[in-house]
């Protein structure tokens, strides 16, 4: 969603249809290719910021009136923990999410005034199409790729899986329900422990094998 009429269209139709707006999940987003800066392009890096950063302004912009005037409602923006570590993820792509923290917790400080909470959730790896399309595999490479992603996850981060979409899901349903009215402004992580650090029996294994 980059295009603000488009976004805003999106605003007022809800709004015509269902008489009020009370959840807003800026959700849309894209990984770009993990390269050196150096060979990361202008297009690709104005590619990255319209989705990912630009996108998640515009569905404030043209929700927070709306929940103003109603004095309730829920903004969650999709973040990453590529927003919070400096490895295994593009550059542009880290930077625009972290960017998306900060924007929220402004924007979270700026409408409590009006019962309005504003959040972000930080995903870890999680097995969408957008992992595998951005990617460019066929069906038979993303499975490998898939299996891979569990094998090494299974050994290095505290929960041995790769998260699912529903996993996510069940975040947004939290912060967009009334069982988080006294929550606004956090960068909620869904990452499986990942940020945690490699988990502890691996660093034990480790140490053995030293």
């Amino acid at each position: 969603m980059t295009v603000e009429s488009d976004v805003k269209a999106v605003v007022e139709r809800a709004v015509e249809v269902f008489g009020r707006l009370d959840c807003m999940f800026n959700n849309a987003g894209i990984s770009g290719t993990l390269k050196p800066i150096e060979e990361v392009s202008v297009q690709e890096y104005e590619q990255l910021t319209a989705v990912n950063l630009k996108g998640v302004f515009l569905g404030m912009k043209y929700a927070s009136p709306v929940m103003k005037m109603q004095r309730s409602g829920s903004i969650i923006n999709t973040s990453s923990i590529g927003s919070l570590m400096a490895e295994n993820a593009p550059h542009i792509y880290c930077a625009a999410k972290a960017a998306v923290n900060h924007l929220t917790r402004c924007v979270a400080n700026e409408l409590g005034g009006w019962k309005v909470r504003v959040n972000s959730l930080c995903p870890g790896a999680i097995l969408t199409p957008i992992f595998l399309k951005d990617r460019g595999l066929s069906k038979e490479e993303a499975k490998e790729v898939i299996l891979k992603v569990e094998e090494g996850l299974s050994q290095y981060q505290p929960i041995p899986r790769a998260g699912l979409p529903d996993d996510i899901a069940r975040a947004a349903l939290w912060l967009a329900s009334d069982d988080s009215s006294f929550v606004t402004g956090i960068n909620l992580v869904v990452d499986g422990g990942a940020t945690c650090g490699e988990k502890w029996s691996f660093m034990m294994e480790q140490q053995e094998n030293m």
